[in-house]
């Protein structure tokens, strides 16, 4: 479910998940990409792939949950190993990263927690700003 959410993302042209004017279009060139890149493929393929993206897209069940936590957890990482990456280029705040992380909280609750602390550790080291 995630391999395909993020093959039909990066068709898509990958969206930089702060970059609101970008985040506009995104849905619409994402479906064009699903349409484009499913047809590629057999029918029967074709379906049950899709049936999956559509899984992860609609964000319903437990699966698509879990993994929508999932596919918010790994930039949270990528930016704490980076010493802010992204975040501090872009000038990223505390609570824009605690809204794209929300999805962790009902997905996989067990690691909320972790999560939390992990962004209040970022903002101890600089690397995330504190809201303003």
């Amino acid at each position: 479910m995630l391999l395909l959410h993020d093959l039909v993302e990066i068709d898509a042209g990958d969206t930089f998940c702060y970059d609101m004017q970008s985040n506009q279009t995104k849905a619409t060139r994402e479906a064009q990409a699903a349409l484009r890149l499913f047809g590629l493929l057999p029918a029967d393929q074709a379906s049950e792939l899709r049936s999956l993206w559509d899984e992860f897209e609609a964000g319903i069940t437990p699966s698509a949950k879990f993994a929508a936590a999932l596919d918010r957890i790994q930039p949270l990482l990528h930016n704490q190993q980076t010493q802010g990456g992204t975040w501090r280029i872009h000038g990223i705040r505390r609570d824009q990263v605690i809204k794209r992380v929300a999805p962790v909280e009902i997905g996989a609750p067990e690691l909320w927690p972790f999560v939390l602390q992990l962004i209040d550790d970022c903002v101890a080291a600089g690397y995330l700003k504190e809201a303003t």
